[in-house]
């Protein structure tokens, strides 16, 4: 499961020797790639256009609810086998959330998580950091869309203006994004480029930002106390216990250093 504003292209971007969706494959694995919904592979819907509002209206809530469970359970009845899960990023994040709530983690083998996702409060990045700031629950009302696409002009206008900001250094955008990465070349990043960033939904950017500010893992705020106790019963929006993750499940966690030099 791929990182937010990505698909499942990304695992399969470098060449064969290095890209992990390659070296399962030939590791004799059968390798199962998703891809998020509002993304190139994953846009249609049984009802819905992309262009309207309601077929925006999700945030990564619902990945852990519906999405992640329907593909591991679409993998276990053509398989009929557990699956190992991996995951990056936010497909950590989805993945932690579901565990901590009993779904699909009696279902898996393990579960690999590369740069794992929970609190981000720690957050350092610059432009990371800002756009936490500015994804905030009136944005989508102000920019009248619920659909979050970097390349289109509302979202190319969001990161202009960010660039703005003393200490952004939008000529190395993923690295201000990110922070920086010792396995990525100038080169190897003009191919991600070409296929990435994918679109997600701009309650999905609201949500991360929520989880940022807040320092809690918790559901989708909606900030009105009556909405959520509409939603969940209760005036806060529950959050997500990592301790109920069972302790006997093969749990992988990596994430990258800083080399000498």
């Amino acid at each position: 499961m791929h990182a937010c504003m990505q698909d499942g292209m990304t695992w399969l971007l470098s060449s064969p020797e290095e890209s992990l969706a390659y070296i399962l494959a030939d590791s004799g694995f059968d390798v199962w790639v998703a891809n998020n919904r509002g993304t190139r592979w994953s846009s249609r819907h049984v009802s819905l256009d992309s262009s309207s509002r309601r077929y925006w209206d999700w945030s990564w809530d619902d990945l852990v609810v519906n999405d992640m469970p329907s593909m591991v359970d679409y993998i276990c009845s053509h398989t009929a086998q557990k699956p190992h899960f991996l995951g990056h990023s936010m497909g950590t994040l989805v993945a932690l959330a579901a565990f901590s709530e009993g779904r699909t983690v009696d279902k898996l083998k393990s579960a690999a998580l590369l740069t794992p996702v929970a609190y981000l409060s720690h957050m350092t990045t610059p432009l990371g950091i800002l756009l936490a700031k500015a994804f905030v629950g009136e944005l989508i009302t102000i920019l009248g869309v619920a659909e979050f696409n970097p390349v289109t002009p509302a979202g190319a206008g969001l990161f202009k203006e960010l660039c703005r900001h003393p200490g952004t250094n939008c000529y190395d955008l993923l690295t201000d994004f990110t922070g920086k990465n010792y396995c990525l070349n100038s080169s190897a990043v003009d191919v991600f480029l070409q296929y990435e960033p994918q679109p997600t939904s701009t309650k999905t950017m609201v949500h991360l930002a929520q989880t940022f500010r807040d320092g809690v893992l918790s559901k989708y705020d909606y900030v009105w106390p009556g909405v959520n106790v509409e939603k969940y019963g209760q005036p806060d929006p529950p959050a997500y216990n990592m301790s109920n993750i069972p302790p006997g499940f093969p749990l992988f966690l990596s994430y990258g250093g800083r080399r000498a030099g």
